[in-house]
């Protein structure tokens, strides 16, 4: 994930870039780079992929990133709501293109990827969140882009350089845009009638799923589950 990235500058990143994580998420992708490259040898050859942050409809629909949100609250309220600023930059890459991504590391010769680490997504597609809110309101019909009180800027910022993935994986193309992106969600979300309960419910907002399955104690306090119950690590079905 680039989220090991964290706190950067504006200027665009690649993947010699020094690790800034400010989140416990973005930390534990530091470590486990770290643990993954002490096991490789000649019959284990780690890549690792730090994907932009995820969009796009899926067989798993996340409600919870950025894009995904922003156009539910567009097309469920008419507004696109801004929790901060927007000011951060943030890369961003359809669930598609992270797929081909995979599918392309796993295809591609061992000297290609042994202990190789791509930025995946496209280095033309990164964005200030406010413009990703602008495009929302672009394309979904009757919407406005709205701030939440106290809105302030988001620590978190990296802007990153796309280019080595492809320079060694002639394999993976990325296709996807971040508007073609939110056409399909806004027609997505419309066609299946998604709402706000749905995007912030346990089903496909990861955080409300994890508090509801400890409430339920499906999960232990270190959010291993109780038993080996496997409904603890799967999104509840609607």
């Amino acid at each position: 994930s680039c989220s090991l990235y964290g706190a950067q500058g504006d200027a665009p990143i690649d993947e010699s870039a020094d690790f800034l994580p400010v989140t416990p998420y973005g930390k534990s992708k530091v470590l486990a780079e770290a643990d993954l490259t002490a096991l490789a040898d000649d019959d284990f050859s780690p890549t690792f992929l730090r994907n932009a942050t995820a969009y796009g409809m899926s067989a798993r629909l996340r409600g919870d990133l950025v894009v995904n949100n922003l156009v539910a609250y567009a097309v469920d309220i008419g507004e696109v709501r801004m929790k901060s600023d927007g000011t951060p930059w943030r890369p961003l890459v359809h669930i598609e293109d992270i797929s081909a991504a995979m599918v392309a590391t796993i295809e591609a010769p061992r000297d290609a990827i042994h202990l190789e680490a791509f930025n995946v997504g496209r280095t033309e597609e990164n964005y200030r969140i406010r413009e990703v809110a602008t495009m929302v309101a672009e394309i979904v019909p009757d919407c406005t882009v709205t701030f939440a009180d106290g809105a302030g800027p988001d620590i978190r910022n990296y802007r990153v350089d796309c280019d080595y993935i492809l320079e060694k994986l002639p394999g993976f193309e990325p296709t996807w845009t971040v508007a073609a992106g939110i056409e399909q969600l806004y027609k997505a979300y419309v066609e299946h009638e998604v709402d706000l309960d749905d995007i912030t419910g346990p089903r496909l907002s990861r955080i409300a799923h994890i508090r509801g399955s400890l409430a339920e104690g499906a999960l232990d306090p270190t959010l291993r589950p109780v038993n080996g119950d496997p409904l603890a690590q799967t999104p509840r079905e609607a």
